[in-house]
């Protein structure tokens, strides 16, 4: 593996439990996670005290560093001030957090549209509002990465490519999610050629078009394993690659979505948490051998 890439992941997919996180991730060889939950708490619910306390120590004993913290920033109605205001107050913290723990990135998102309104009626909104995230990610040096995320403003490429030109600023930048532009209908080629100028951390989750269901990583319509090599022999891209498998239904699944969590993941396609986020690493692991 070059020492450009790095392998990381949503570690809550395989447990609630941050030392059940750990050992699987460790004994799949890994010393990244991207921390969004730990001990059944979303990260943006601790305080910095209790990540000192509580979780930094565990961290450092499995010999385990934070790649991003998977927040919800973003993540929440357009039209919801007092949410919004709430979540200034977490960003701050968060950002905090991250510096404890020796970490770059926070990712967010831009805003959900409420159901039947028109997403570009909300445009000049949804820029104020992410405007004053950065200010505060710039504060602390610390840099927003902004998913594609279902239902939210940016969920599709040219508003995305909307977005980080119009905030224009080098503390909000993008990360890629292949099967969310693929459960939006997108061309995940199409996607990329847009964003990639932008683009500083990826995550791995692939899905397939007809049924919008989630897939082990190269099996689905992500074109992911097309796309890394382009974009890591070709275009040298560096940094993580950040495993979110989506492969069984885990127990913060529903916190992080609007639909039923059933209808992300109709069935499971591994025995446990830990099963599904082997499978997405050993998948992703074929995918990158080829090439590197």
């Amino acid at each position: 593996m070059s020492s450009n890439i790095v392998i990381s992941g949503f570690a809550d997919e395989i447990s609630a439990q941050l030392d059940e996180q750990l050992k699987v991730v460790t004994d799949l060889g890994m010393n990244y996670i991207s921390l969004r939950a730990a001990d059944g708490k979303g990260i943006a619910e601790y305080t910095v005290d209790e990540v000192r306390e509580k979780i930094l120590p565990r961290l450092n004993s499995a010999g385990v560093k934070v790649s991003s913290l998977g927040s919800p920033i973003g993540k929440v109605d357009v039209e919801d001030e007092e949410g919004f205001q709430k979540q200034l107050g977490q960003l701050d913290t968060l950002c905090q957090i991250c510096k404890l723990l020796d970490c770059r990135y926070i990712r967010m998102f831009s805003f959900y549209i409420p159901k039947g309104k028109e997403p570009d009626s909300y445009r000049e909104v949804v820029l104020e509002k992410l405007k004053q995230f950065a200010a505060i990610a710039e504060k602390y040096d610390v840099i927003l990465i902004h998913e594609n995320e279902k239902d939210i403003y940016g969920d599709i490429a040219c508003r995305c490519k909307d977005v980080l030109n119009q905030v224009g600023s080098a503390h909000f930048k993008a990360v890629f999610d292949y099967a969310n532009f693929v459960q939006c209908g997108e061309d995940t080629a199409s996607c990329w050629e847009m964003l990639k100028d932008q683009v500083v951390y990826i995550h791995i989750k692939d899905a397939i078009y007809d049924k919008n269901e989630n897939v082990v990583c190269g099996t689905g319509d992500g074109k992911i394993a097309q796309l890394l090599e382009q974009a890591i022999v070709k275009e040298g891209y560096e940094g993580f690659l950040t495993l979110e498998p989506h492969l069984v239904l885990f127990d913060t699944l529903q916190s992080l979505e609007v639909a039923d969590a059933s209808e992300v993941i109709s069935e499971n396609k591994a025995k446990d948490g830990a099963e599904g986020y082997a499978m997405q690493f050993n998948a992703l692991k074929e995918i990158l051998n080829k090439f590197i």
